[in-house]
């Protein structure tokens, strides 16, 4: 069984440990603890994470956030992953800080990267684990803090949350969409 762990997140260095991309920052730590290496491939960096019998396929697309949908179509394309064993991770301002939630599908909840990877599958039927930044900015400066770098309080908690969502993408992979939201959602 073969599944696409697509992080998502825009390249470059002054993207780096920003709210925006926490989908790279939790294949960026899954890869460490597993002592992976992504290499630069067409569309991303692509890992192999080897898991009870199962491979994922790790990209953080390196076509910026609201082109993520080229990237995840041409790797399940390739690598002939259907589209139920897709996992996207992605930051999400409706939740507070530290709140990691699967869900089995959806809207794009404004998101432009969501957007795009619906407007390039033809839907929304695809999982994706939101991970909650919170929404405490100033009235007109949502992009700053999307954009922006974790305060300390949410440095010295987001290591836990992230290795929630680790966590949840084994379970993904293994006992299924239903089973981990069960298990992962409330915690």
């Amino acid at each position: 069984m073969k599944y696409l762990i697509a992080g998502l997140g825009n390249i470059g260095s002054e993207y780096t440990n920003t709210r925006h991309n926490i989908g790279f920052d939790i294949l960026n730590i899954l890869a460490d603890k597993e002592d992976l290496k992504f290499e630069e491939k067409r569309y991303g960096s692509i890992a192999t994470y080897r898991f009870k019998g199962r491979t994922f396929i790790l990209l953080k697309p390196n076509t910026y956030m609201n082109l993520s949908g080229n990237a995840i179509q041409y790797w399940l394309q390739t690598e002939k992953i259907p589209v139920e064993n897709l996992l996207v991770l992605v930051d999400d301002l409706a939740l507070p800080f530290g709140t990691v939630r699967l869900k089995p599908k959806g809207s794009d909840a404004g998101h432009n990267g969501l957007k795009h990877i619906q407007a390039t599958l033809g839907h929304s039927n695809y999982s994706r684990i939101r991970f909650g930044i919170g929404n405490d900015y100033p009235k007109g400066r949502q992009i700053d803090y999307v954009l922006g770098e974790w305060n300390a309080d949410e440095k010295a908690a987001l290591k836990t949350r992230i290795d929630l969502a680790i966590e949840m993408i084994k379970s993904f992979g293994t006992i299924g969409t239903q089973l981990t939201m069960t298990q992962f959602n409330n915690k």
